[in-house]
Formats: C-alpha cells, structure tokens, sequence
C-alpha cells in the first residue's frame, strides 16, 4: 500500500516571521530590508533575523522589486575576466550584495578596456548602477547614458561618477622602487603595460619620480601587453637591444614580472644573483614562479566590497567612505643586491 504524500509545507511569510518573533510586519520588513537602523533596536533586529533563518523565510525579491521601483541589482564591468585580481573584486562585491539582497553581474569589456556596451536592451529597466573596475572613464559613454549611478574602481578620481573607489597604487610602486634603491640598484628597465588607464599611468610616474630622486639612477621603459609571452618577447628585445644590462626589472604587475623572468632565463641570467624582478598585484602566479616574486599585494576583495558599500550609500544618498585602500610590499625571493 503506497505512503500517503505529506503536504507540501507552506512557505513562511513575513506574517508569519512578525507572529513567531512578536513584532508588526512594518518591523519585519525594516530589518530584512536593512533598513531598521535608528528605527529598530539592535536586539530586535537580531530576533527578527534568527526567526526568518528559523523559519526558512525568503523575501519575495520580484513583489519586492515592484514596491521598491528597483531590481536590486548592480552590473560590475571588468576589462577581462581571465585575471584572477577582478575575479576576486567580484568575491567582495557580490559577498557585500548578498548581505542586502542584491545581486551582482559580472560583465567583461568586449574591448577590454575600451568602450563597454550596454549588455542589455535597457540597462536602465534591469539594473539599480552600475561599478566599473579599472576602466577608463570615457570607455562608459554607452552606460554612463543610462543615468544610473556609475561607481569606480582602481580608477581615475577626478572621473565623473558617483563615487570612487581606489587603491595606494603610487605607495606601492614607491615602495618597491625604494625596495630596490635600499638594496643598492641603480640600473633599471621598468616592463610597462601597454594598457591606457590610469591605475598604470600613476605607476610609471611614481617609478620615474622615485628613481629621479636618486642621481646616479638610470631608467629605461619597455612596453607590453598583458601576456606572459608578450611580456618575454619585450624584456628579450629590451635586454638585447641595451648597450648596458640593467640590474633590476620593475613590472607593472605579476603577468609581465613572469614573462620577464622567462626571458633572463633563456638568456642565461639568473634571478636575482643577475637581475632582481618584481611584479606587482600578488596574485597566485607570484608563488607559483621560481624563485617567488617580490611583489605588491592588493586587497582585490576590499576593492569589491567597498565598491558595492559605495553604490549602496549612493542608492541610499548617503556619503560612501572615502580613502585609500593601503596595499602591502611582500618582499620574496626574486630581489637581493645587484652583483659587484
């Protein structure tokens, strides 16, 4: 004889979340809309919460979009998606969105860093705003036409947006250029990324002003694209082309400093008992290599997180936080003193 079926448990709703925890429904939907602050207790928006999680209670998100006029959802543009650094932008921005029911897409340039297109027929009617990571300001016309509020990351703070969100990118190129002039270097070639934003023009000018400082410093540049075998190929012809061999490789990031130590090996240097590299980043490749990179870590996971703090405060018309996110030098075993 079969078992009889068990009826279908009824989904909870907010009644029901106000009934178990002893609150109206207008406290209910304060809390759970994160919006309880200076309404509601802290200790009673923590009941209502542990009930709703008790519960299973899931907020209606489309009903709730219709009463709010919005979609609870921010587009995030990249320049790739193949980097690990916007990889983990996104980890704290969509962690941050989830923890006030919104939702984050990610959406990768087709033109890297140029113009980005609106991905949708109106992005104006799916989305609340939108955060750009390491874009140039006038590669946004297309969703900056929009109206939605236009959040920036890692980029130029006199753009016009909403808000800006940025990194100490010119301390950490300073402190690596320091890094190096303390432990006696005075020839260097810095591996550019042939990349025209502004987080890698400020660390060519922070290279060329630090290193102008010391007078018996000498500089010269090479330019790549973001590509370990771009990257070999420049620092080779830059190597052969070079009357005197520099004793010190600054690149703009991790993916160039690998390239870079490709090409000393293959011309039979040694890193750093030859040329000391450093990159710039700390992304996994940074210990991946042999020896690891001397390198600058960027909190990329902050970057989202503030960034999606950012949009929300704009949503809410209220004064994101401002200030630069500090970045770290981790010295490791791809520098030491030039050889006599």
């Amino acid at each position: 004889m079969p078992t009889p079926a068990h009826p279908a448990r009824p989904t909870p709703t907010s009644r029901d979340v106000a009934r178990a925890a002893g609150v109206s429904q207008a406290t209910v939907s304060l809390v759970l809309g994160d919006k309880w602050r200076g309404r509601v207790s802290e200790r009673t928006a923590a009941l209502v919460r542990t009930t709703a999680a008790d519960l299973g209670y899931r907020p209606n998100q489309a009903a709730r979009s219709l009463r709010l006029g919005n979609t609870r959802t921010a587009l995030l543009v990249v320049p790739a998606l193949t980097n690990e650094f916007f990889a983990r932008v996104y980890a704290g921005a969509a962690a941050t969105a989830a923890t006030h029911g919104f939702g984050v897409v990610l959406y990768p340039s087709p033109d890297g860093t140029g113009p980005a297109r609106d991905p949708f027929a109106s992005a104006r009617t799916a989305l609340d705003g939108v955060i750009a990571s390491s874009m140039a300001t006038g590669a946004l016309g297309a969703l900056r036409s929009t109206g939605l509020p236009l959040v920036m990351l890692d980029s130029d703070p006199e753009g016009d947006a909403a808000a800006h969100v940025n990194l100490a990118v010119a301390d950490g190129m300073h402190q690596v250029a320091r890094h190096l002039l303390d432990l006696g270097h005075r020839r260097f070639l810095h591996l550019a990324a042939a990349v025209d934003t502004w987080t890698f023009d400020v660390r060519a000018h922070t290279v060329a002003h630090t290193l102008a400082t010391v007078p018996d410093a000498t500089l010269h540049t090479a330019r790549s694209a973001l590509d370990v075998q771009r990257a070999r190929e420049a620092t080779t012809r830059a190597l052969t082309r070079s009357t005197t061999r520099p004793t010190a490789l600054i690149c703009d990031d991790d993916i160039l400093a690998a390239g870079a130590c490709k090409a000393l090996r293959r011309l039979g240097l040694r890193v750093p008992e030859d040329v000391s590299v450093t990159g710039f980043d700390d992304l996994a490749l940074a210990t991946a290599v042999e020896p690891e990179l001397t390198t600058v870590r960027l909190p990329a996971e902050q970057v989202g997180e503030r960034g999606m703090a950012a949009l929300l405060a704009v949503l809410e018309n209220r004064t994101p936080i401002g200030g630069d996110l500090p970045v770290e030098l981790v010295v490791r075993g791809s520098t030491a003193p030039p050889p006599p």
